[in-house]
């Protein structure tokens, strides 16, 4: 991944991250993991707040190395590698749970993969004699998740591949979008409008996903307000969650190419159909066609159709669609 241009945004957005990735020497040996990705791309977009739940929990460092313990049909526990008698479960259990309440201000989560108590999943579990046995998630993270489920998490070195690192982002900036604008000013107009601008958006993750909430949302002013939003946010995160792919997106743009079938040319529609047959085909990256789309938006395109967040999710020189 090359480095974009220097990114310009009004704020940044507060995002949690393990320690370790930040170069923060906290690992049992001593070490770190430092992740040039996002302290050299990503810290233009994120404030990033750092946190090593074994730190959290009194390990310190060097400390012994804990892994993942259990069967296979039972919750794993982290026990010390050396000494078996060592369990901390429950306090990083604590540590994840008190991590999700005091920071719920958070957009999302970085975590390091394989960790026993940040990795995401594949974590490996081993069976109390030692050999390898399953594989799960850390015990940290599910706390964290358990907790907020709608919160977007991501493990670093996911984010090496194109299509969940644009993902993960796009996610991060959907929830900030709800966050400042639906939970900070509660209303079913807010709501109606948070839907209407991210419709397309959610189109391409999860074509079902934007129907069903589309007929959630024409009865939901009959609900209390705080639990259309809830139900509406799980929703919309969960179906949000689903990898965009080259027949999602190609069906995104065909819709909205339908919202200048009137106002351009036929020259001009047979250049937006190549293009969009291009990606569709995979001769050409998303940002090719959808570069083209926007031009012609821009000058005869409606408010409605130009405030679609599908255009914009997230600065442009994060260059997400060059790889897609």
């Amino acid at each position: 991944m090359s480095k974009p241009n220097r990114i310009e945004m009004d704020r940044r957005i507060p995002v949690g991250i393990s320690s370790c990735l930040l170069g923060e020497q906290v690992r049992y040996n001593g070490g770190h993991k430092r992740s040039r990705y996002c302290l050299d791309v990503l810290a233009d977009c994120f404030e990033f707040e750092p946190f090593c739940p074994e730190m959290a929990i009194g390990l310190g460092v060097p400390r012994e190395p804990i892994r993942l313990v259990g069967e296979a049909d039972e919750v794993p526990r982290a026990r010390g590698t050396v000494d078996q008698s060592i369990d901390v479960t429950e306090p990083l259990l604590a540590s994840g749970y008190r991590i999700a309440r005091e920071r719920s201000h958070l957009r999302g989560y970085i975590l390091m993969k394989g960790s026993p108590s940040c990795g995401m999943e594949r974590v490996k579990v081993y069976h109390p004699n030692g050999m390898p046995n399953t594989a799960d998630a850390g015990v940290f993270v599910r706390a964290l998740r358990e907790t907020n489920p709608v919160l977007p998490v991501e493990e670093e070195a996911r984010l090496n591949d194109a299509v969940l690192r644009e993902n993960f982002i796009a996610r991060v900036f959907a929830y900030d979008d709800w966050k400042t604008t639906v939970e900070a000013d509660p209303s079913y107009h807010n709501l109606i409008q948070f839907h209407s601008r991210q419709k397309y958006l959610l189109m391409a993750h999860h074509y079902q996903g934007y129907r069903e909430l589309g007929r959630y949302l024409a009865n939901a002013h009959e609900l209390p307000l705080e639990q259309a939003m809830d139900e509406y946010l799980w929703g919309f995160m969960t179906h949000m969650s689903h990898k965009a792919t080259r027949k999602t997106h190609t069906n995104v743009l065909m819709h909205m190419l339908g919202y200048l079938k009137k106002s351009i040319d036929s020259q001009c529609k047979q250049e937006l159909l190549e293009g969009i047959e291009q990606y569709r085909l995979g001769q050409v990256p998303l940002v090719v066609p959808l570069a083209l789309l926007k031009h012609y938006l821009k000058r005869f395109g409606g408010d409605y159709i130009c405030e679609q967040t599908y255009l914009n999710p997230y600065p442009h020189e994060l260059g997400l669609r060059n790889y897609i």
